[in-house]
Parts: structure tokens; C-alpha cells; sequence
């Protein structure tokens, strides 16, 4: 990839306009950041490197190659098939390529000076070769350890010629919010760069994984700082570059690391087995609101809401049930649903485990012998099915909570292609200006529960409903079942 252009005109301008406003004064030594950045730079920068990448491409197809999000050869594909293809496909002198190798540069750091390497995932992914180049230039051809795609990282090996500078990992549960830090990479391909920050927040969600956790950073992280180091000022790395908001592709302050304590697990597994390997509880699970929580006596709102029990997994046979509320597992506290997969995935597979939860209102313990998660594993829990109930009144159709009710026979399966293992009180029809609505109920979706109490006919389910307002409860938890049986809880006020 070509260097970016340089725009100096505009750079000039803002300086001369600042000069121009009126007489400068020295900014205090704090406003440029602590003095020891310096010496932790000069102290680390001969361990992290460049990763230079080497993939073959067939230009034939005329379709951009899927590549994952801030791949370093996303840049290149955008140009080239965008900007360089003639009519018809054909290259710039009206030939017709067959295939191109192109090269593309990120980041790495080394942990050993035996010569392992990380970087992360995306750096990596589906290059045919991939060289790692020295703070001095030295290039060292790598093969590939293992690589993590949950979390965005691998591990590469090099056979060093001379002695290499390694880094060590810090703790980065530590880390305190606008505390300083250092991010060294190889930005737009420019070679190592040293840029200064402080942690902006921790623990981000970014949605781009299950187990997001990321520390936030307004430390400058631009295109080719994937996989780089973010240090702290001990000179440790508490984090591993890997994405950025950018509208424009470049830094705009909002940059995201994984965190070492994520980071060192994936890291010490990948080496240790060439693979991950983690925990696996067999639960679906939700978010517990606070409307949810309220009609399920937990306070304050906590936890991960179990929606759902794979037939299969270890929950099952421990006695976790849907319904069941998870507040501590193995000991720590589970404080909201995105919690829980972290948890257990870094537990290791086989341990007798405890687990609370809340049922009913009452906090519970149970062991559970934690499986191995499958990357094929199915995600929908599966429900154990059963008879078919008798049908009651065919034709009878109730309404309650905005709802049109009706028992679920086979004319309703029929009609809405209703899985024979979903068992429960149809919807057939949800009024526009409901709660119902809100909450996106649709017809088709079978009520399974009312209030963690299984439900079996439209006028059973009204029922519950009207004892529910006399007791002056003021929402109802429903557990709701799609047509094909992917359950999840749904709360809805009574009032």
C-alpha cells in the first residue's frame, strides 16, 4: 500500500492563525504527559514489530474478497477494486490479471525471546505468509502458533539470530481510569510510532465478540497499530491494540485494547495446545432488567436469566433450570448477563464448580462439572420435548395483555409452522399500541410460562394473569418460546 498523503497546507495554516491570536506561552510539563514516557519508550521499543503479510488473490472474480473488519488488507482491496478495475473487469492496460500478491503491514510484540510473538487475529488472517521485522530492521519469517477468533489474537513464532528484547504482561484489572498510557505500532505503515494516552474507560462493549471487555484509550491508534502493545508507565503491556471509531479511518481518540488479564489466557493456551480451550455451561441466557427483576423479587437488578438448557450440557444434570437467575459463579460475582460467558470461559474445563442463583426469590448453590466449549456447538438451547397435551376448546381465543390467545393445536402449528417440542398458548394476534408490541411479541410465538408457572390453554394463561393483578403485581414475566423453540423471557407491565 502506497503512503498516505500528507496535508501540510492545512497543518500551516492552523499554526500560523494560532501565532497570529497572540503571544505563546509554555503549556506545564503535566499537559504533555508524564515524564517517564520517554524512558518506558526507549525501554520497550526494541520488542515490539512489525508483521508484514503475503496473500495471493484472485482478481478474475471481479468481487471484492471478504475480509474481516480492519483487516491491514481491507485498505488495499477497497483501492484496487474500487478505483484500479476497467470496464469489464479488465486491469488498467486492458488486460485481464489472473492473480496479484500483496503485501500489508501491522503490529506485533514479543512475550518471549525464545521468539513468540503476538499480534492479533485479524492481522493475520488468510495471509499465505507472514514475516516479522525488527525494531532494526532484521526480518525473521514466522509460522503460526494458534489463533483465537473470539477474542482477536494470535500467537506467531520466529527463530531469532541474535538475542531479542522481550515484554512481559502487566495487570490490567488494575488499571484506573485516566491513568496514563503508551501505544508503540506501526501506524500507515510508517514503522514504530510512539503515541500517548490514558485509559478512557474499561470493560467496553464494542459488540464485536462474546467476550468484549476491552479497555477504551485516546492514545492515537490508527490502520497497521493492530496487534501492537499498549503499555502502562512500568513498561508492561496491560493491552493489545486492535480497534478504533473512525468515521474517517483515522484516529479521531477512540481506540480499543484487549486486556492483558483476557490476553494471557488466550495466549498461555495457544502455546500450551496450539488451540483455546474453555469452559462451556450449556445455558442460554439474557439480560435481567429491572422490570424483570422487580417481578422475580431479585434486588438490586443482577445477573444472568437462564432462558434456555441444552439437553446436553453440563447445567442440566447440576439442576440449573430456565428461570433461574445466576449471581455468582465459581466464586465471582456475576453482575450483569455479558459477564457470565467471560467467567466461564476462562474456567477451566472439568472443575466442580459452584454456582448461585436465585429461584423464586431464594438464593440456591449448585455444582456443576464445567464441559468444553465446541466452536460448533449449537447455540439455541434445545428444550426436551414432550406429548402433545390434550386440545381444550379449539375455537377458544382470549385476549389479555394486548394479546389474542389461543391453545396451541395442529391447526395453529400448521398455520404458524409451529415445532412439535413447543408447548405452551399460542399468539395469534398483538394490538399495535400494546405493551405486547413494544416488547416485539409477534403471532406465532408461543407463551411457555407465566410468572415461572407453565401454562397449558389461553384460558389457564388469563387466569394467572387476572390473579396476577389482584395480588397487585405490577409486571408479569413471560417466558416466550419462537416457533421453531428459541426461548427468552419477556416482562410486561400489568398496569
Amino acid at each position: 500500500m502506497g503512503a498516505p498523503k500528507l496535508r501540510f497546507r492545512t497543518t500551516f495554516a492552523l499554526v500560523l492563525a494560532a501565532t497570529l491570536a497572540g503571544p505563546l506561552t509554555a503549556a506545564p510539563a503535566l499537559a504533555r504527559g508524564p515524564e517517564g514516557i520517554a524512558d518506558v519508550s526507549e525501554q520497550v521499543i526494541d520488542a515490539v514489530v512489525n508483521i508484514s503479510t503475503k496473500q495471493k488473490v484472485d482478481l478474475n472474480s471481479g468481487a471484492m474478497p471478504q475480509l474481516p473488519p480492519g483487516s491491514p488488507f481491507e485498505e488495499f482491496f477497497e483501492e484496487f477494486f474500487k478505483n484500479r478495475r476497467g470496464p469489464g473487469g479488465q486491469g488498467p492496460n486492458g488486460n485481464t490479471p489472473q492473480s496479484r500478491r500483496v503485501n500489508s503491514l501491522g503490529s506485533g510484540f514479543i512475550i518471549d525471546a525464545e521468539g513468540y510473538v503476538v499480534t492479533n487475529n485479524h492481522v493475520i488472517a488468510d495471509a499465505d505468509e507472514v514475516s516479522v521485522i525488527l525494531n532494526d530492521g532484521t526480518t525473521l519469517k514466522a509460522d503460526l502458533v494458534g489463533t483465537d477468533k473470539k477474542t482477536d489474537l494470535a500467537l506467531l513464532k520466529v527463530t531469532p539470530t541474535k538475542p531479542l528484547k522481550a515484554v512481559k504482561f502487566g495487570d490490567s484489572d488494575k488499571l484506573r481510569l485516566g491513568e496514563w498510557v503508551i501505544a508503540i505500532g506501526n501506524p500507515f505503515s510508517l514503522g514504530g510510532t510512539v503515541t500517548a494516552g490514558i485509559v478512557s474507560a474499561r470493560n467496553r462493549d464494542i459488540q464485536s465478540g462474546p467476550y468484549d471487555n476491552y479497555i477504551q484509550t485516546d492514545a492515537s491508534i490508527n490502520r497497521g497499530n493492530s496487534g501492537g502493545p499498549l503499555f502502562n508507565l512500568d513498561g508492561d503491556v496491560i493491552g493489545v491494540n486492535t480497534a478504533i471509531i473512525s468515521p474517517s479511518g483515522g484516529s479521531i481518540g477512540i481506540g480499543f485494547a484487549v486486556p492483558s488479564k483476557t490476553a494471557v489466557a488466550v495466549i498461555d493456551q495457544l502455546r500450551n495446545f496450539k488451540e483455546v480451550r474453555r469452559g462451556w455451561l450449556g445455558v442460554r441466557i439474557q439480560q435481567v432488567t429491572e422490570e424483570i427483576a422487580d417481578s422475580l423479587n431479585i434486588k438490586p437488578a443482577r445477573g444472568a436469566l437462564i432462558a434456555g438448557i441444552d439437553d446436553k450440557g453440563p447445567a442440566k444434570p447440576a439442576g440449573i433450570e430456565p428461570g433461574d437467575v445466576i449471581v455468582k459463579f465459581d466464586g465471582k460475582d456475576v453482575k450483569e448477563m455479558r459477564d457470565l460467558p467471560r467467567i466461564v470461559a476462562d474456567t477451566a474445563v472439568g472443575k466442580d464448580v459452584e454456582v448461585t442463583i436465585i429461584r423464586k426469590g431464594k438464593e440456591e448453590t449448585k455444582t456443576v462439572k464445567l464441559g468444553r466449549l465446541e466452536d460448533d456447538k449449537p447455540t439455541p438451547a434445545s428444550l426436551t420435548p414432550k406429548k402433545d397435551q390434550p386440545d381444550e376448546d379449539k375455537s377458544s381465543v382470549r385476549k389479555a395483555l394486548g394479546l389474542d390467545l389461543a391453545n396451541l393445536n395442529e391447526a395453529n402449528r400448521k398455520k404458524f409452522k409451529i415445532d412439535d417440542k413447543v408447548k405452551g398458548v399460542v399468539i395469534t394476534g398483538v394490538d399495535p399500541n400494546s405493551a405486547a408490541a413494544e416488547k416485539r411479541l409477534q403471532p406465532g410465538m408461543v407463551i411457555a410460562e407465566v410468572q415461572q408457572q407453565p401454562v397449558t390453554s389461553a384460558a389457564d394463561l388469563q387466569k394467572r394473569i387476572d390473579q396476577l393483578k389482584k395480588e397487585g403485581k405490577k409486571t408479569v414475566v413471560l417466558l416466550v418460546q419462537s416457533p421453531s423453540g428459541d426461548p427468552s423471557f419477556v416482562a410486561i407491565g400489568l398496569q
